[in-house]
């Protein structure tokens, strides 16, 4: 290792010492500048003589313009085979991208007017890394030639990805008569890397608000680059679907909302980085507990808003699970002895632990709202504990030395539970008129399917629909297939039970029918969960924690006929089928009620199911006229009488 370091110095000191810096290329946007060395030796010096850094490296003024367009822009007054031209810049050359190509505005002519750019012009748009002496040259996030340190996809420069979230989502539009558009997904101020997919024959467009309250909107018509709120925005538009892309940051609010267009669904796939806007940030040391012969003093932690650049309250930090709140430090000070006149008592050892004065406050009230934004309030005083233990209230002054916690703040922020309609299932009949139906479900924020939904809104979940095929065999010969029950289905979907604050009996999910044809059985989970309102999380709970009737465990299910065999049901089998086929928000509706006498006696004949108007209520028959906004049930015929006739 001696050697080679005689070698080195050796080989430096026949160099004679660099020189200054040059001017930088540029005043703004990051330029080159360059130092110089003399061989000092008759021989030839191993090394280089020139030596280059980045310099200015300062955003340049939204009007300063694209330094290689500058260039191109310098021989509009310089003709060109004897004719003037407007150049402009030909970016992105994959094959040399440090020359200077340029583009004569309206025309395909396209020429190299210089074999090397500026010093300090980007190789790529999308790049940090540099031309220098007609050379790309490799430079990093931190501004330095040969760096190879990059942003992290929150564009912290060397960073470890904790100050932004990722997030991504699927939308599903939901046609309705009454909307001609819908808002697909609120994307805040600072986010990256954004990217959405429309599948469908809608249309996205965007809304904006700046950090100062200023709305506009822009339409996404015909594919290109434009510029929004200063953000670079890239849409692309296809027969069948449309693609934007945004890199950020994002300098504004976005708002990307869907007109409704066609008669078919569209959906929307989104993915992004979304900063995590407030952070913890450390105070500076609280005033001293004592003037003098010694106390001590402590820093704390506050919530920072890092757009409106002021302090939130404290859940705003703890919204974020990536953020830790920094623990307090503690230090002594002013240790110089009391003066003899002074009034101030001398400071004793025990006083180095009590507590200074402090903020406390009650628990907050319960939220104002259960969703959609609510408030909540608490009562905070100053109190001081002494040697005992003993807390008592004082002045508040006394407390002031750090900030008094906020009286009241926002809760339950998160959107209220909205209806999200699934597919219609098939049609009950095979031919003709029947009805069919759909789960219709009660989503919140998360996408969990919850209760809290306004029945007025709700979409309806059954409708009349006529199969194309016609009924020709007489109706004796031609029982109804029962579909599965898709009613039956939906209404206990709709039944879930939201965990809340109360213990309370949370079912799962039904398993799958135990058999595939026939009548089977089916199991779900039941557990005893409560709502931790703090953390927003659920715990499960023993058993006898909750009070009211457990639901079921087990229950029957139907999964259609067999093969080979005909529709026919036993009284058990057709209320299973149909017995939850009726409207609750109505009064009358069609119930089955047993069977007729079989037709024959003997040698196999067919019994038909007696279909009544029923009066929900009051479970009495009534006219049939007050069942009319009710579909009729599907005929039900089972065989009866199957023994042979005794001969004659």
């Amino acid at each position: 290792s001696s050697r080679t370091a005689r070698s080195e110095e050796d080989r430096d000191s026949l160099w004679d010492a660099w020189g200054s810096w040059s001017e930088c290329s540029r005043s703004c946007g990051g330029g080159a500048s360059y130092s110089l060395r003399r061989c000092l030796s008759s021989r030839t010096c191993e090394g280089r003589n020139i030596r280059y850094r980045t310099c200015s490296n300062v955003d340049c003024p939204p009007e300063a313009g694209d330094f290689r367009a500058q260039q191109c822009s310098a021989h509009n007054d310089v003709k060109y085979q004897g004719q003037l031209y407007e150049w402009l810049p030909v970016s992105n050359d994959p094959d040399n991208p440090c020359s200077l190509k340029c583009q004569a505005r309206g025309t395909a002519l396209v020429v190299e007017l210089a074999p090397k750019v500026l010093d300090g012009t980007r190789c790529y748009t999308e790049s940090l890394d540099m031309c220098i002496s007609g050379l790309c040259q490799i430079v990093g996030c931190d501004h330095q030639l040969g760096s190879a340190v990059k942003e992290d996809n929150c564009g912290v420069c060397n960073g470890d990805g904790s100050t932004c979230r990722l997030v991504r989502g699927q939308y599903k539009s939901q046609l309705s008569a009454s909307k001609l558009d819908d808002t697909v997904v609120a994307i805040p101020y600072g986010s990256r890397q954004i990217r959405l997919v429309l599948k469908g024959p809608d249309h996205l467009y965007l809304e904006t608000k700046t950090l100062q309250g200023v709305k506009s909107e822009s339409s996404l018509s015909t594919t290109g680059s434009f510029l929004v709120e200063n953000s670079s925005i890239d849409f692309q538009k296809f027969p069948d679907k449309e693609i934007l892309r945004i890199s950020g940051p994002l300098t504004a609010d976005f708002t990307i909302k869907i007109h409704y267009a066609g008669a078919a669904d569209s959906s929307v796939q989104f993915i992004f980085y979304q900063p995590i806007i407030h952070r913890w940030r450390e105070t500076d040391f609280f005033p001293c507990s004592a003037s003098c012969g010694g106390g001590y003093q402590l820093t704390s932690a506050e919530c920072f808003d890092l757009r409106s650049n002021r302090v939130v309250a404290d859940q705003y930090c703890h919204y974020y699970p990536e953020n830790i709140k920094p623990k307090p430090k503690l230090q002594e000070c002013n240790l110089d002895p009391c003066p003899a006149s002074d009034g101030y008592k001398q400071i004793m050892p025990y006083d180095l632990y009590h507590p200074l004065p402090r903020w406390e406050s009650t628990p907050w009230t319960a939220c104002s709202s259960s969703c959609g934004g609510g408030i909540q309030s608490r009562s905070v005083s100053c109190v001081e504990e002494d040697i005992q233990g003993h807390i008592s209230p004082v002045e508040e002054w006394k407390c002031m030395y750090t900030p008094k916690m906020p009286v009241v703040q926002p809760c339950n922020i998160f959107d209220c539970p909205k209806w999200l309609a699934q597919e219609w299932s098939p049609c009950t009949v095979t031919c003709g008129q029947g009805l069919r139906y759909r789960v219709v479900l009660c989503i919140d924020h998360r996408g969990m399917h919850t209760g809290g939904c306004s029945t007025k809104t709700k979409p309806h979940i059954k409708e009349e629909c006529v199969v194309p095929t016609p009924c020709y065999k007489p109706k004796e010969k031609l029982p109804v297939e029962a579909k599965l029950p898709w009613y039956k289905q939906a209404q206990e979907l709709e039944e879930g039970t939201a965990v809340s604050e109360e213990p309370s009996f949370i079912p799962e999910a039904w398993s799958t029918c135990s058999v595939t044809c026939g009548v089977g059985s089916q199991m779900r989970l039941v557990k005893c969960q409560v709502l931790l309102s703090f953390s927003q999380s659920v715990a499960d709970l023993p058993m006898d924690e909750c009070e009211g009737p457990k639901p079921v465990s087990h229950r029957a299910c139907y999964s259609g006929p067999c093969s080979g065999e005909a529709a026919e049901y036993t009284p058990e089998e057709t209320q299973l089928l149909y017995g939850s086929l009726q409207e609750f928000d109505e009064l009358y509706d069609w119930e089955y009620e047993g069977f007729t006498e079989c037709s024959e006696s003997c040698g196999g004949g067919v019994q038909e199911a007696v279909v009544t108007c029923l009066n929900k209520q009051t479970r009495e028959i009534a006219d049939e006229t007050l069942c009319v906004s009710s579909r009729r049930p599907p005929q039900l015929l089972k065989s009866c009488s199957l023994d042979p006739c005794p001969p004659r």
